[in-house]
């Protein structure tokens, strides 16, 4: 028994002779929120839509619960709740009558309605018409049909497209409670890693259609090496000096920088500055940002 709620091996899907999504081994773990992360057109929701059986790949194959999606996808999808690209709804129904709708579908048990509004906190809206809510209310009512089912599995594509700051974090914190408080396992696309790098335990970073890096948020973080910099009077002249006393430094748009220096080794350029009459007008720690490295790591440092 496989110990992934979700496990591709080599997924691909070809457009013609483009190869949209290449080799993909996507692994899940179970109670994992997983950021699924890349630019936008990375093959991202082209991805999600063969986990869920909406598109065929042209080669590779999806595990979901250790079963294979082609042979068991009534079965699998049972137990999966999805919210792809933008939710569904009749604005002229209530958010209350929108949930009946879907549950006379899904054969949900008529509780459930009230138990998902409460989840996506809009029971207090749950009698107003859909037309009148914000998109952030629309987004959690969309989450709220996913849930109806009692999903194991929640597969969220850019939940947070579109939202503005205040409906963002009503999205994020209702996604980061979810593992803890329902016992679901989420999966969730963004192209923002500032998105997933506050809500996500692990991360898969797909560019280009391949998977460049699949690991825990903090492995990521680990990437993030930090520098010193030095803002001195005459650098270049104070980058020379330290050269002839044995100290290694980099000297850049008139800046020194220490690599990886431990404290001792910080101090001790320090003194051997000021003792030879150079002024410091600055010592500060600069880190690479996670943004910075999923830059380097997609090949987007240019811009899009």
């Amino acid at each position: 028994m496989s110990n992934f709620i979700i496990e591709t091996n080599k997924l691909t899907k070809k457009f013609g002779s483009s190869k949209v999504v290449n080799n993909v081994n996507l692994q899940v773990k179970k109670g994992e929120i997983y950021g699924f992360l890349g630019p936008n057109g990375a093959g991202k929701t082209t991805s999600i839509r063969m986990l869920l059986g909406l598109a065929r790949p042209t080669n590779g194959s999806v595990q979901i619960f250790g079963k294979d999606i082609k042979k068991e996808r009534l079965s699998i999808l049972k137990k999966v709740g999805s919210l792809v690209e933008y939710p569904s709804y009749y604005g002229h129904l209530t958010a209350y009558e929108n949930l009946e709708a879907a549950r006379l579908l899904l054969g949900a048990t008529k509780p459930r309605i009230d138990e998902v509004l409460a989840i996506v906190r809009l029971t207090k809206d749950a009698k107003r018409p859909v037309k009148g809510f914000s998109l952030g209310m629309k987004q959690r009512l969309g989450i709220a049909t996913a849930l109806l089912g009692n999903p194991e599995l929640l597969i969220l594509d850019e939940p947070t497209n579109g939202l503005d700051p205040s409906g963002i974090i009503e999205i994020r914190e209702l996604i980061k409670s979810m593992p803890k408080e329902h016992g679901i396992t989420i999966l969730i696309s963004s192209h923002l890693l500032s998105e997933i790098d506050q809500m996500a335990t692990q991360v898969g970073i797909i560019t280009k259609g391949q998977m460049i890096f699949q690991d825990s948020i903090l492995k990521l973080r680990a990437q993030s090496t930090s520098k010193i910099k030095l803002t001195v009077n005459d650098a270049e002249a104070a980058w020379k000096s330290l050269l002839t006393h044995g100290y290694r430094t980099d000297f850049n748009q008139n800046k020194l920088f220490i690599e990886n220096g431990s404290d001792d080794n910080v101090a001790e350029i320090v003194k051997s500055l000021v003792q030879n009459n150079y002024s410091i007008y600055r010592v500060e720690e600069e880190r690479k940002s996670l943004e910075e490295i999923f830059l380097e790591l997609t090949g987007l440092e240019g811009g899009l």
